[in-house]
């Protein structure tokens, strides 16, 4: 029987490459559903089920009080950020400070960043961003908001999009363009991502072995080069 996961977009390069590792060392088949966290708890909410679940810290620990999760099954998978990027070979902007970074944004000609109503926290942590920095008309006029973080990089890499701001481990994957920095304090996301066995699961062996190959130690690289940090 296969193992069906859901699982945070953001993680798609180095959830893929593990698992397929998983396959060969375990023989045991899975069945991944990847989506915005928004997306996800959506379909959790119309009724779907999947056995291992690996979203956003937070929302796993929603879920845990109805017993949707296994008590003592949650485990904190990697970590990243929102970032900031520009083309391959363009000049980066200074984006040290708050201050540097307003006028970061201000400078652009177009600025792509993921769009809040997708239900992604990137998307979502941006949308009140632009208010808190009282930027929202400029952001109206000059701004890019895409589907995915696969597309904000996608607009730099073409040149439509001087800045390009969404979750680092959506960034890295796309050739063309680069990463210059976390978004600065105080305007700074982090997102940890968080594996749990579903209430569901009726292999839990299986899925506990699973959720065991993401957070090896060994495989810390895998997560690095994806964009994100190591905290298994």
């Amino acid at each position: 029987m296969n193992l069906r996961v859901m699982c945070a977009r953001s993680m798609t390069s180095a959830v893929n490459a593990l698992a397929e590792k998983f396959r060969r060392a375990t023989r045991q088949e899975l069945d991944i559903t990847f989506g915005t966290v928004g997306a996800l708890q959506g379909k959790l909410a119309a009724g779907e089920t999947a056995d291992v679940l690996i979203l956003g810290s937070s929302a796993i620990a929603k879920l845990a009080p109805s017993g949707a999760v296994v008590a003592g099954s949650a485990k904190d998978i990697a970590r990243t950020s929102i970032g900031v990027a520009v083309r391959a070979g363009a000049p980066a902007p200074d984006i040290s400070t708050a201050a540097a970074f307003e006028q970061a944004l201000r400078g652009a000609r177009a600025i792509a960043f993921s769009d809040a109503a997708v239900g992604g926290s990137a998307g979502v942590h941006l949308a009140a961003l632009w208010g808190r920095m009282g930027l929202a008309d400029e952001i109206a006029r000059k701004g890019m908001p895409q589907q995915s973080g696969g597309e904000v990089a996608s607009r730099v890499a073409e040149g439509k999009a001087d800045l390009g701001l969404t979750l680092i481990a959506e960034i890295v994957p796309i050739a063309g363009t680069r990463v210059i920095g976390k978004l600065p304090p105080p305007f700074g996301n982090d997102t940890t991502y968080t594996a749990g066995i579903s209430s569901s699961c009726t292999d839990r062996a299986a899925a506990a072995g699973f959720i065991a190959a993401l957070a090896d130690p060994a495989e810390r690289d895998v997560w690095t080069a994806a964009g994100f940090d190591w905290v298994g």
